[in-house]
């Protein structure tokens, strides 16, 4: 009885220790997805994003495809981690490990081919109101290793974002075999709509607010 009780419990562990939403597998071969949920509502209008990941031993890879896309709007004088999330940008909050984290890296890209890429303290886990939120900027991140192209085709309504961003920032190189927490987001706002935007995410957090990351969804490097 012993002896069955344990194999019921191994069995049951292994099968918890590979369950994930993605499976994100070595470049080239991709792990692809879209999302077109509004958040914190269900939003029938948000555009269609599509996310593509792969890694090689010291990188992990991120094409992102902003669809239905009819501003391409941004402050064309922001630089490097200025404000660009007051615009339309894509962006993967991205943690190594399994539980709900408190500090986590946020990624952000907008059609200007401009980043912003910050670790975030958020010890609510929620960005409580009544709590400490904090961002520590990585201020050189193409000295760092991270690449960029970002490419426009407003015929189409289109732009497409081909990123990389180094493993070492999370002391993850060589990630097969572990999993990692992420979500991933996109704003969509125009002249006349500015300041307000539409929310639109992967995981839905349930609030106007992407800084809950008990809603961060499983990826796992295969």
């Amino acid at each position: 009885m012993v002896r069955l009780l344990s194999s019921l419990l191994l069995g049951a562990t292994a099968v918890f220790a590979h369950s994930a939403d993605l499976y994100v597998p070595a470049c080239p071969h991709t792990e692809t997805f879209t999302f077109n949920n509004g958040i914190p509502s269900v939003d029938p209008s948000c555009p269609l994003t599509q996310v593509s990941m792969c890694y090689t031993p010291t990188q992990l890879k991120l094409d992102f495809t902003a669809f239905n896309e009819t501003n391409f709007y941004f402050d064309p004088n922001q630089g490097t981690n200025g404000d660009i999330w007051e615009y339309e940008v894509v962006e993967a909050f991205i943690y190594k490990g399994n539980d709900d984290p408190q500090t986590y890296f946020e990624y952000e890209v907008n059609a200007n081919n401009v980043t912003y890429n910050a670790f975030v303290y958020n010890p609510s886990r929620v960005r409580a109101a009544d709590a400490p939120f904090d961002h520590a900027y990585v201020t050189d991140p193409f000295g760092d290793g991270f690449e960029v192209d970002t490419q426009l085709d407003k015929p189409n309504h289109v732009w497409r974002s081909s990123n990389v961003i180094p493993l070492a920032l999370f002391n993850g190189e060589n990630p097969r075999g572990s999993s990692w927490r992420m979500n991933f987001f996109r704003t969509v706002t125009s002249p006349s709509m500015y300041p307000d935007q539409q929310l639109c995410g992967w995981k839905n957090t349930g609030a106007a607010n992407f800084h809950i990351s008990g809603a961060f969804g499983v990826v796992r490097f295969v």
